[in-house]
């Protein structure tokens, strides 16, 4: 049974991969092969964009360097625990299968990890901006990707100062991170509610106003430059003497010569079957999109305290956040969407909240914050791409080309030492 395929197969002068993945980091890594002089294939279960990317909060930020596990989280934890609503939460059910990695995740919740994820990070992202122009062609940047900065809110001086050491480690890192005061909030966005009196203003981040079609104009760009989309479940691999010679996909055996694993939350068996053992886990998040917001918000927000953002899209504002941990299958927990929906108001008092939207997804986390971008260490002709955890569309882009080079065998731009899929 042959798999149901969009656009043209053409034939790379350096060979063939096939990209586990159609999600931002999948579709980017098939485009910058194709710059690099492969012929590409991607498969997926979904037709491109339509999985975890789809209801990406939409921030594009360079700054977003953070670990999630952060130096005082460990104090925090158990009053998360015990609001199944609040910023934190585990079903219990799902309790003996995440406490391993949750021990492993707060052993990294250290000043001295947070400085070694946020620096590696920082390599990692702050090109994001012209990677993305690099693989818009056209107009298609300016019309999906803005660069008006990003506004971080507190109520109070204590929850700013509380933030002070975070902000200090991204500004030694090269982000610019401006402390502004409640006229200039107002100015920025008039429409947040007046408690908020302190800011932090990032100018040089920005949003997609639609990361679905983001991913989809990418994935569009390389179907018309000869690339190939086969729309499967990927469920084994087959393993020749080299390496994975051809995928067991839910439409039949699809031949491989290179492969790229990008399947996010997906990856962890695929990625023991080529030879790396690694503890993926997936943070389940929420957003909620008022399709008639009626109020002005012109540029990312994010409430600092309730670890939530909100964005102006195309398709209506809105706001995502918190993390769930309860394993890939069990069902939506939507309250926690309509907790969001009730910070959202919080944040913006006159919010049109009548048509209303709500979803779920996976983000693809590892304990340290740090994806994998690393050949396999078994394998020379398969690499590995997962776990960009909170900031896959910030992030995307600049794997995609790391990716190429590792395939090429040239010498990526930055460090991946740190990215590492021996590292655990």
């Amino acid at each position: 049974m042959t798999p149901d395929r969009l656009g043209p197969e053409m034939s790379g002068t350096k060979g063939h991969v096939t990209v586990i993945g159609a999600g931002i980091v999948g579709v980017s890594s098939a485009a910058f092969l194709q710059r690099e002089g492969f012929a590409v294939t991607i498969v997926d279960r979904l037709e491109p964009g339509l999985g975890t990317s789809f209801g990406n909060a939409g921030s594009v930020s360079p700054s977003a360097i953070l670990p999630v596990a952060m130096p005082g989280v460990m104090k925090k934890v158990p009053g998360w625990l015990l609001d199944p609503l609040g910023p934190l939460t585990i079903r219990w059910s799902y309790l003996p299968w995440a406490t391993p990695w949750l021990l492993r995740f707060l052993r990294h919740a250290s000043r001295k990890e947070a400085t070694r994820v946020a620096t590696a990070m920082r390599a990692l992202m702050e090109t994001v901006f012209d990677d993305y122009a690099e693989l818009l062609e056209g107009d298609t940047f300016a019309r999906l990707i803005r660069r008006n900065g990003c506004l971080y809110i507190y109520e109070n001086r204590e929850e700013l100062q509380a933030a002070k050491w975070s902000l200090d480690l991204r500004r030694e890192l090269g982000a610019a991170m401006e402390e502004i005061g409640g006229s200039d909030i107002r100015q920025l966005e008039p429409a947040l509610n007046r408690r908020f009196d302190l800011g932090i203003f990032a100018p040089e981040n920005g949003s997609t106003v639609d990361p679905h079609l983001l991913v989809r104009a990418i994935a569009d760009q390389v179907l018309r430059n000869g690339g190939t989309f086969v729309r499967a479940d990927v469920k084994d691999v087959e393993i020749g003497p080299d390496g994975p010679v051809a995928l067991e996909t839910s439409s039949g055996k699809l031949p491989v010569d290179r492969l790229v694993l990008a399947a996010g939350a997906w990856s962890s068996p695929l990625a023991r079957k080529l030879g790396a053992k690694v503890p993926l886990e997936t943070q389940r998040g929420y957003h909620v999109t008022f399709a008639e917001p009626q109020i002005d918000v012109r540029r990312t927000v994010m409430w600092n305290r309730r670890s939530v953002f909100v964005n102006p899209m195309d398709c209506g504002l809105r706001i995502a956040g918190t993390v769930e941990l309860a394993g890939l299958k069990a069902a939506p927990n939507y309250a926690r969407a309509d907790k969001l929906a009730g910070i959202a108001v919080e944040m913006f008092p006159d919010l049109n909240t009548k048509e209303q939207s709500k979803w779920m997804g996976h983000r693809p986390c590892l304990p340290d914050s740090l994806p994998v971008i690393d050949r396999s260490p078994r394998f020379a002709n398969t690499v590995f791409a997962f776990g960009h955890q909170h900031v896959g569309i910030c992030s995307g882009g600049p794997t995609g080309r790391h990716v190429a080079s590792l395939m090429a065998g040239s010498t990526p731009r930055i460090d991946l030492t740190p990215f590492s899929a021996t590292r655990f």
